[in-house]
């Protein structure tokens, strides 16, 4: 059997025939349907955008119900008497004449006020602290994005790597096949020399190591199989249990990026870091407000009921009102002043922090990019190795078959073949998972 024949049978050969065969995009999409923290995200983005509803709503004015009802059991009366009073020309000078007065005879009953209508009221100025609030709440929805974001980019990074993991314990099991096929079909031909005469016992015995140890490695891959699909299970939301299969064409990237294309603006963490900035000094503005007068407008219109007079109703009317309400704080004990301050230092730590974690996010950014770079010169150092591996092998079993090699070192040119394409394995994995994280690091993924 021809070694290009060969590897077409074990090499392309399907590994779980039945079982579902998804993408890693599939994966991906379902992980992203099923998976908890995505469905906390969304609920805190929902929650942020009721925030910024709820800080503009305070633009607006606010029209309320009242009713008031008071009950008193005060009550008392007047009474002048009566007598003669003197009566006055127009310029106010007595004529010498007297008029009777019959007195004035008051009583008053407090009993039961009530009343109600519909208030209005609408803030004029509150030291900047509605709009301050109003900016911190779109501050808080932008970041409750990026924190979608962060958490959508560490589902895909977790489930593609668990679908490139089962994909290289695939790919191992199929080159692990590929080599137990070689070492069966060399196994079988020594058998036949032996039993001919035509080579000794001792060759058979060195085969039938390399051949145990070639089982040894198709059970290691089994299993590990078995554990990578288990694994890719767990972040799809499905039972263990589940028989699954992946294509193995990743998508691996086609050129290394240029190194000026690394930048970490678009990064989540970064954005979750200016907003926290701008968020500190919203906060050091809403303090600054409680320093600042405060004028607001009210208007109410409603019935009102009660207080008699001499058994007269004096209040039974609708009526309203208009009033505008200005208030300034004078001395608080310093509450206000260290309640900035506080806020300040707090602006001013968050400014310090960006900084630092902004240099530290651009070393990874770095480091992703030297370690995409070192992938791509394995890969082709990886498939140059396999190509000369391949071209030994088949040197090695011609010679072989003619006689002009010995057993060992045909065994050691198949083992070598065999490692090689372990290793392009390897490195096209390590390819795919240093572009994706080389993405995450740059705010692409």
């Amino acid at each position: 059997m021809k070694l290009a024949k060969l590897l077409i049978i074990t090499l392309f050969a399907p590994l779980c025939a039945g079982a579902q065969t998804l993408t890693v995009a599939e994966c991906v999409d379902i992980a992203l349907q099923h998976n908890s923290q995505i469905t906390a995200a969304q609920s805190q983005l929902s929650a942020a955008r009721y925030d910024v509803r709820q800080a503009r709503s305070y633009f607006l004015p606010q029209l309320s119900l009242y009713g008031t009802a008071l009950y008193s059991a005060a009550e008392g009366g007047y009474s002048s008497g009566s007598g003669l009073l003197p009566v006055v020309d127009a310029q106010g000078n007595p004529t010498g004449q007297f008029a009777g007065f019959p007195g004035i005879d008051l009583h008053y009953d407090f009993g039961l006020v009530y009343g109600g209508g519909i208030q209005l009221e609408q803030p004029i100025y509150m030291g900047g602290r509605i709009r301050a609030s109003y900016q911190l709440a779109r501050i808080g929805e932008q970041a409750a994005i990026q924190q979608q974001r962060l958490t959508t980019s560490e589902v895909v990074v977790n489930t593609s790597d668990a679908y490139a993991q089962l994909v290289r314990a695939t790919e191992l099991r199929r080159v692990a096949l590929a080599y137990n096929t070689l070492l069966t079909e060399l196994h079988r031909k020594v058998q036949a020399a032996v039993n001919a005469g035509l080579s000794t016992r001792n060759d058979l015995l060195k085969v039938e190591v390399r051949l145990n140890d070639s089982r040894l490695q198709l059970l290691r891959a089994d299993n590990g199989i078995t554990l990578a699909r288990m694994n890719l299970c767990h972040y799809l939301g499905r039972p263990l249990i589940d028989s699954i299969a992946v294509d193995a064409a990743l998508p691996y990237p086609d050129a290394l990026p240029t190194r000026s294309d690394i930048s970490i603006d678009n990064r989540a963490e970064y954005q979750l870091l200016q907003h926290s900035t701008d968020a500190a000094e919203r906060r050091v503005d809403i303090a600054r407000s409680d320093m600042l007068p405060q004028v607001g407008m009210v208007g109410q219109f409603g019935y009102l009921n009660g207080l008699d007079l001499n058994g007269t109703k004096m209040m039974h009317s609708w009526n309203y009102f208009v009033g505008l309400q200005v208030s300034m704080p004078l001395f608080d004990f310093g509450r206000n002043r260290s309640k900035l301050q506080a806020a300040r230092d707090r602006y001013h730590q968050a400014l310090a922090d960006q900084l630092d974690s902004s240099e530290l996010l651009t070393l990874q950014a770095n480091q992703a990019y030297n370690q995409l770079s070192e992938a791509f010169l394995e890969v082709e150092m990886a498939r140059a190795t396999v190509a000369s591996a391949e071209e030994n092998l088949r040197a090695s079993r011609l010679n072989y078959e003619a006689g002009l090699e010995t057993l060992s070192d045909h065994l050691e040119a198949q083992l070598l073949w065999q490692q090689a394409l372990t290793t392009q394995v390897e490195t096209r994995i390590t390819l795919y998972l240093t572009h994706l994280r080389y993405l995450q690091a740059t705010g692409r993924l």
